[in-house]
């Protein structure tokens, strides 16, 4: 099983689209984003493992554009221990 799996839900919300409205959504979005076009399709085809990714204020007006709720546009999850866990562990 090779499917790639990608960072962000990009193409699966753009997936749902009508080719009319998916043809002006590639158009729109990068203007709104002020991003290139090609940094915008970049943006979609970050996967899973690697380590680029889009910058914060990117994925909330991505977010917003595709009237998501915060975090679900990404395809994982991060976890981490808090501050307070981390000095009462005596780990810094």
């Amino acid at each position: 099983m090779n499917d790639i799996i990608w960072k962000y839900r990009i193409n699966d919300y753009l997936d749902k689209l009508t080719v009319k409205e998916y043809k002006a959504a590639i158009k729109i979005i990068p203007q709104v984003l002020d991003v290139s076009v090609n940094t915008f399709h970049n943006y979609r085809r970050i996967k899973i493992r690697d380590v680029q990714d889009i910058p914060y204020e990117i994925v909330r007006m991505l977010e917003i554009l595709l009237e998501v709720k915060p975090g679900e546009l990404e395809n994982f999850k991060v976890s981490g221990e808090s501050l307070k866990m981390l000095m009462k562990k005596g780990k810094y």
